[in-house]
């Protein structure tokens, strides 16, 4: 989602101790260049070239373990364990552009991703749109940052380099949790996402906007700072009307604050 100096922890690492024992079983040694551990800037929802990505590879990748060949529908509880230890890195992630400008307490990836989903919870009926789906899309969207961290623009990484080190490890995760239909619907919700490809899609591309334009009114008024970066990066962006009305509706009470 979601420009200026930035405070970051950069780290070069491999994976995450915590993996070894259950994920070398599925020989994950991939060099993930940078283990850059970032923390919201404004909105890097925009897609990557999407003729240079391969939209099925995060979904086949799910599928290439051998509980998956088994046709396996359920996840171990050793895969589910290990796989849920990697995404607590999610609660531990500040949003890098709420660190940046120096936010006290600034919210996790986790937290971004849970309030996305109680949006998609509570939006109601959309017409050609898939309740259900846009609730796990939201929960899924960013959860590659567990291992790449919060990218932002102002980090100056390259679209489609940002998107080939997620996918890298979004593959890396399918394959902690063993493969089979819980790690393809996974790969597919997140590459769905990632190419903005379906309505389900758009509309949560647009609450990763709203939550973030919310979540900065929340410390304009609670810390006394001007986030007003945030907002405009926003302005014009939104491709629904569900987006577009829950945005204005921020605005109107930011401008009742003023």
């Amino acid at each position: 989602m979601t420009s200026g100096s930035q405070a970051l922890c950069s780290k070069t690492s491999l994976l995450h101790p915590l993996l070894s024992s259950r994920a070398a079983r599925f020989n994950p040694v991939r060099r993930f260049v940078t283990r850059t551990v970032r923390m919201a800037s404004p909105d890097p929802s925009g897609p990557p070239p999407s003729s240079k990505v391969d939209s099925a590879s995060a979904a086949t990748a799910a599928t290439s373990s051998p509980d998956a060949a088994a046709g396996a529908s359920s996840v171990s509880a050793s895969s589910a364990i290990d796989f849920l230890q990697l995404c607590h890195r999610l609660k531990t992630t500040k949003r890098t552009g709420w660190v940046r400008r120096g936010i006290r307490d600034p919210e996790s990836v986790a937290d971004h991703m849970y309030r996305m989903g109680v949006m998609a919870l509570i939006a109601g009926d959309i017409p050609g749109v898939d309740q259900d789906r846009c609730v796990k899309m939201a929960i899924v969207h960013d959860i590659a940052e567990a291992i790449v961290g919060d990218i932002a623009p102002s980090d100056g990484v390259p679209k489609l380099e940002k998107s080939r080190r997620e996918k890298e490890a979004l593959e890396h995760m399918c394959r902690v949790l063993g493969g089979g239909s819980r790690a393809k619907e996974i790969g597919e919700l997140w590459m769905e996402y990632e190419e903005n490809s379906s309505p389900e899609a758009k509309v949560v591309k647009d609450f990763d906007k709203v939550e973030m334009i919310l979540q900065a009114l929340e410390y304009e008024k609670e810390q006394g700072i001007d986030l007003d970066e945030f907002f405009q990066s926003t302005a014009g962006k939104f491709q629904t009307d569900v987006g577009k009305a829950w945005a204005s509706e921020i605005a109107s009470r930011r401008r009742k604050e003023e």
